[in-house]
């Protein structure tokens, strides 16, 4: 739009990492730089900050103490929250950790969050503890989870979510009423719509750790934007994660290409899907 701004495209909070898990937050923050949020804020320890200053002068960073285990301090609960009332889409989770502080906080953005909300990784640890507090969130949720953490999810085997991966993620779908990304070959995404889709870019030399960071980054900028509903969101972001996979691979090889590959791929794999 020729008279847009920054506000015009969204804020993003990623509410993400932890004492020597930095990296996670670090990926999630560039990848949604690159994806089109007019403003990106990621709240963290603030020993993670020092580190990511060379990398995205554009973000916004909020400092947080941390306690004992590294993790966010049960303390700064309330200026996250505050944080969420201005936020335009939320991620939280990414090398997030786990601590009965972070299940308040989960709890408690769960419990106030009116905006899109995307829960990864550690995020979804928590809330495996705690399932029932689905059913109390008023925003829109979107699950990322790779089968290991839908097990947890689920109650059930790893073994069991693979032999069965569309009819899981149809019925936690539509039990739970939130979008799903079923993480792994072929990444499913259910859209409470009533649409299942499955992706077909990605390759294996994405079976990075930090390759479900970036896709976080990537969907919460989506999210954050007007004009994406989240099954639409979850949906393109998951296939230009792929893409920008495949086109890492082409330039670096599978064997070479690392997550970090992805998001600097972002504007290529842009480009191609706009021409």
């Amino acid at each position: 739009e020729p008279e847009s701004n920054k506000g015009t495209y969204g804020k993003l909070l990623l509410i993400c990492g932890s004492v020597g898990m930095g990296g996670a937050a670090l990926m999630a923050t560039q990848a949604a730089l690159r994806c089109g949020a007019g403003l990106v804020k990621l709240a963290t320890v603030e020993q993670n900050l020092f580190a990511a200053y060379p990398h995205f002068p554009e973000a916004v960073t909020i400092p947080l103490k941390a306690g004992e285990d590294g993790t966010i301090s049960q303390t700064q609960i309330p200026r996250l929250l505050e944080e969420v009332k201005q936020a335009s889409a939320v991620v939280l989770g990414c090398g997030l950790g786990q601590s009965p502080a972070l299940e308040e906080l989960l709890h408690q953005v769960l419990d106030t969050c009116t905006v899109p909300l995307l829960i990864d990784a550690d995020g979804i640890n928590l809330l495996a503890k705690h399932i029932e507090w689905l059913s109390e969130c008023r925003a829109p949720v979107i699950l990322t989870p790779h089968p290991g953490e839908m097990a947890r999810l689920c109650g059930k085997t790893i073994a069991q979510i693979q032999q069965n991966r569309e009819q899981t993620a149809l019925d936690f779908g539509k039990q739970h009423s939130v979008v799903l990304v079923l993480k792994g070959h072929k990444t499913l995404v259910y859209d409470p719509a009533g649409w299942l889709w499955e992706n077909t870019t990605g390759n294996p030399g994405m079976a990075r750790g930090g390759s479900g960071d970036v896709l976080a980054g990537i969907i919460g900028s989506l999210l954050a934007q007007p004009g994406f509903t989240p099954g639409q969101a979850a949906g393109f972001g998951v296939y230009l994660h792929g893409l920008a996979g495949d086109l890492a691979a082409a330039n670096k090889s599978q064997y070479a290409m690392l997550p970090t590959d992805l998001i600097d791929t972002l504007p290529e794999a842009f480009l191609s899907i706009l021409s």
